[in-house]
Parts: structure tokens; C-alpha cells; sequence
């Protein structure tokens, strides 16, 4: 699981998203998937620079938080958990993950009821191998 996370202004904002894949090694692309009717993915076409955060299988909760209805800024959903802000997004970064990207979009593109962002990595913020992934198949979470 990976929880995407942008700043708007004064604003930040972030999701739970489920498809989040590498495109290319060279440059390092990634692809995230968003609602299209979502406020996130409005932001996303205003905001090129964001951040993605593949969770730890210890940060169950906080992939919930991000992912339900209504949630409220990602400051409150950060709030108790550790956390910084990116130097290249400005983007809220979860820590005790397996890994955390800031990305920059390079191309838009539309595909049914979602949003598909095309970004570069410009910097990978940490990476900690050593932790297990959340996995989330079918509805249920993998351990």
C-alpha cells in the first residue's frame, strides 16, 4: 500500500492508493492511480510535485486513515504519527515506512474512472528494506 501526499497551498492532502507501480529505471518513472472525481486528483493536476510512501506492514492503521471517506488534512492524520516534510515536494512524508519518493508528474492521462500520473523520481527520500511491505489483496490485507 502507498499513501500518496501532496501540499496545496496551506493545505495538505493524501490518499491510500493501491496502484502505485515503477515505469523506468532511467529516469526513475512511477505511476500512481487516483480517482478521477477525487479532490486529490484535482490538487494533482494543479500540484506537479508530490510524495508517495510505501507503508510498512506496521502502518496498517495509518493506510486506513488515509483511505477513508471524508478524511481530514493529512496534518491530523499525521498528527501522532512521526513525520516531515519533504525537501523537494513539500509534501508530508509518513516515516517507518519501506520506502518514501518525491515525484515530480510528467504526463496526465485519463483511463476510465481514474487518473493516472506519470511522475519522476527526483529523490528518494528513505529507504528502509528491512521492513515488510502492506500488502492488500482482494479486500484483505496480506501477512
Amino acid at each position: 500500500m502507498v499513501v500518496l501526499t501532496v501540499r496545496d497551498g496551506r493545505d495538505d492532502l493524501g490518499t491510500t492508493v493501491t496502484a502505485f507501480m515503477s515505469v523506468s529505471l532511467d529516469p526513475p518513472t512511477v505511476l500512481a492511480s487516483v480517482t478521477t472525481s477525487s479532490y486529490l486528483a484535482e490538487v494533482l493536476n494543479r500540484r506537479s510535485r508530490w510524495a508517495a510512501t510505501v507503508l510498512s506492514s506496521r502502518q496498517r492503521a495509518l493506510a486506513g486513515r488515509f483511505a477513508a471517506e471524508g478524511r481530514p488534512s493529512a496534518r491530523i492524520l499525521l498528527a501522532s504519527e512521526p513525520h516531515h516534510r519533504g525537501e523537494h515536494s513539500e509534501a508530508l512524508i509518513p516515516e517507518r515506512g519501506v520506502s518514501a519518493l518525491e515525484c515530480e508528474t510528467r504526463q496526465v492521462v485519463e483511463a476510465a474512472d481514474h487518473t493516472l500520473f506519470v511522475a519522476e523520481v527526483l529523490a528518494a527520500d528513505y529507504a528502509a528494506p528491512e521492513q515488510e511491505p502492506l500488502i492488500r489483496v482482494n479486500r484483505r490485507y496480506l501477512t
